[in-house]
């Protein structure tokens, strides 16, 4: 069926309010700081293929997976001969199947009108805690995947509108903040269900062959203007590498190469040359490293249009299976979604800024500065859990300078109230500031880090940071200089200060004091045009 402009337009940007609509659901019902406060979820409508047809503008390293993982999951329905039905809701964590690491949960439910299969809800959010050798799951040691926390794979969490008996009590059983957890999934049920009432709301008012017309259209029209833009990309192979600090040991660098060649309108993305994956959490699965190119390229190329599966298709991405950035199950990923996502961004805006140095910015912090701490709070006789990214400074770009203190890149998410810290956990604030000096020198300067300290009012508490670009700074481009390192400090009670590795598990005792320097963002351009 052909359909005007004006209907095709008035239901692409109906599914991307129903997506934006799901997330404020999720976020206003969520139990947990880290979503409520945080925002670290993300929502999207897919058509009956798990074709992405719409996604609010939520978590990039989410996002940029669920295309990829909604394939799979419906690959592996159809392998194990299961069935969709009306009122049912599929729960999964996989990594290896929907993407990201264990932390984030997905919800797929399927959306019925008249007995047909016309779509799917989906939303992920990240749970604070899924078991695991440390509180917030996401260790610096793990070797394993089965380390990490508990393992779901696909499996119903509802059956016609019905909570499956076992499944979640079992989940609930493996973690350290089990309420917690289950508000946060009652959450995703409810933007799950919102989803899928507005969906339906649309076929009633269109029916079913104009709603599958328009899936098609905005489809392809993804695909034409994203070739169209490719296109003006000049003909050429472009190269670029980056890495990773402190994987292996204080002194080895490991290595993301990537090839960018424009033929036609398409983009090809090779990852050939990687370094192989490593015994510790750092591997990132194939849907992290697809979405962490998306993003990149999609933001330099043509960051306005819509996304959904047409803008992807031009873009053909390979990754060497058994690399850093394509690793075999079961191998350890929690800090790959979170750090060597950042990388796989990094190198490919670097390899873009040799197509198109006048779009490209100067490299951002490129670290999500994970802190994870939990112990027993016996003020308020329960144990608690606490996961925060702190953000850093922006790159420079071409007629602006970088912002200060900001998520970057491939994570979204604000920065969590201190009153709301403060109130909930045993912590206490000491500073909270921009780090001034961290950004790098330009015509136009980076963004400054953030330095952020606090202080632990309780006995003892478990602390895991996981970072990056504490010994090689974020690059400066165009002949700007780069951002300032980050540093990790630890002040002890009685006054002594050590400096902590970008990647360390440690105790805290009463007293103690935890600091946070963020890194600033590349400056861009001689700094002499200032």
């Amino acid at each position: 069926m052909q359909l005007d402009p004006i209907t095709v337009a008035v239901i692409t940007n109906a599914l991307s309010y129903i997506a934006e609509e799901m997330g404020i659901a999720l976020r206003n019902s969520a139990y947990s700081h880290n979503i409520k406060e945080r925002m670290d979820h993300s929502c999207a409508i897919f058509d009956p293929q798990g074709n992405l047809l719409a996604q609010a503008e939520h978590i990039p390293v989410h996002l940029g997976s669920l295309p990829w993982g909604a394939k799979n999951l419906l690959r592996y329905f159809r392998k194990k001969k299961m069935d969709w039905c009306e009122g049912d809701m599929v729960i999964a964590n996989d990594p290896y199947i929907v993407g990201t690491h264990l932390n984030d949960i997905t919800l797929v439910k399927p959306i019925f009108f008249e007995k047909k299969l016309i779509g799917f809800s989906v939303n992920k959010a990240h749970h604070v805690d899924v078991g695991g050798q440390v509180p917030g799951s996401i260790s610096c040691n793990a070797t394993s995947l089965y380390q990490e926390g508990v393992v779901i794979p696909p499996m119903k969490l509802m059956r016609q509108g019905k909570l499956t008996p076992g499944v979640l009590e079992d989940f609930l059983e493996k973690v350290r903040t089990p309420e917690i957890n289950k508000g946060d999934l009652r959450a995703q049920i409810a933007a799950a269900n919102l989803g899928e009432k507005r969906v339906i709301e649309l076929a009633q008012r269109y029916g079913i062959e104009v709603l599958f017309s328009a899936f098609q259209e905005i489809i392809s029209y993804g695909e034409r203007r994203m070739g169209k833009k490719i296109k003006a990309i000049p003909q050429g192979t472009y190269q670029a590498k980056d890495c990773l600090e402190e994987i292996e040991n204080a002194d080895t660098l490991t290595w993301i190469r990537v090839a960018l060649e424009r033929k036609e309108g398409k983009l090809k993305v090779d990852f050939s040359g990687t370094d192989s994956q490593v015994k510790l959490p750092f591997n990132a699965v194939l849907g992290v490293t697809l979405s962490a190119t998306y993003f990149a390229i999609k933001s330099v190329i043509d960051p306005d249009v819509p996304m959904n599966e047409g803008v992807l298709k031009p873009i053909m991405i390979s990754a060497p299976e058994g690399s850093l950035v394509n690793p075999r199950k079961p191998a350890p990923v929690s800090g790959g979604n979170l750090e060597t996502a950042q990388r796989v961004a990094d190198v490919v805006f670097k390899a873009l800024a040799q197509a198109l140095p006048h779009k490209v910015p100067a490299a951002a912090h490129g670290s999500m500065n994970n802190v994870m701490m939990g112990g027993f709070d016996p003020e308020r006789k329960r144990t608690w859990v606490f996961y925060e990214t702190i953000g850093g400074g922006s790159g420079g770009c071409p007629g602006k300078d970088g912002v200060d203190g900001i998520h970057c890149n491939m994570t979204n998410t604000m920065n969590t109230p201190i009153e709301a810290i403060e109130q909930y956990y045993p912590l206490l604030f000491e500073q909270y500031e921009l780090r001034y000096g961290s950004h790098g020198n330009g015509q136009w300067r980076g963004g400054c880090g953030i330095k952020r300290a606090w202080t632990l009012v309780a006995p003892s508490a478990e602390v895991t940071v996981l970072g990056e670009r504490n010994k090689i700074p974020p690059w400066g481009l165009m002949g700007g200089k780069p951002g300032k390192v980050g540093a990790y400090w630890v002040r002890r009670k009685n006054g002594t200060k050590e400096k902590i590795k970008s990647k360390a598990t440690l105790t805290l005792k009463e007293g103690d004091t935890l600091i946070i320097e963020t890194p600033g963002g590349g400056g861009y351009g001689n700094p002499k045009d200032s």
